[in-house]
């Protein structure tokens, strides 16, 4: 039987540095595996050769980048974990992975906005609360 997992969706800031503590310590208790994920934008379609690639490497590099502090951090302290890198808007990508991993839980960041602020500026946090396919506990 495969452990159980938990989906920490990442995008830098200190709020999502926050939930990973939180997920490492959740993730013991469960014996469960991080799935670390970070959403960025859509890839530009309509550029050609070399700009298509270079667009491409560039979005990767910086995903890449913005992981790294998050992989040293679950590395250090021990934690089974994998990361994915997806193209999309993140609350759409975060419950599609949720669903498609079966995950037992998210754990993500949240920047604090209100609720009413939250359904005008679509707020990810907001959205992944409304239709995750499991229980998501947001660190502020």
């Amino acid at each position: 039987m495969s452990k159980p997992i938990i989906l920490l969706p990442v995008d830098g800031s200190e709020h999502a540095m926050r939930a990973a503590e939180y997920a490492i310590k959740i993730a013991r208790q469960m014996d469960a595996h991080l799935r670390l994920v970070y959403c960025h934008r859509p890839f530009p379609v309509r550029l050609g050769e070399p700009y298509f690639q270079n667009a491409i490497n560039q979005i990767m590099d910086r995903a890449n980048t913005m992981l790294e502090p998050f992989r040293t951090m679950l590395k250090e302290k021990g934690a089974a974990f994998d990361d994915l890198v997806i193209e999309g808007p993140p609350g759409e990508k975060i419950c599609e992975i949720a669903r498609i991993e079966k995950c037992e839980m998210v754990i993500m960041g949240s920047r604090g906005r209100s609720d009413l602020k939250g359904l005008f500026l679509g707020s990810v946090a907001h959205r992944v609360l409304q239709q995750a396919p499991c229980p998501v506990l947001v660190v502020r």
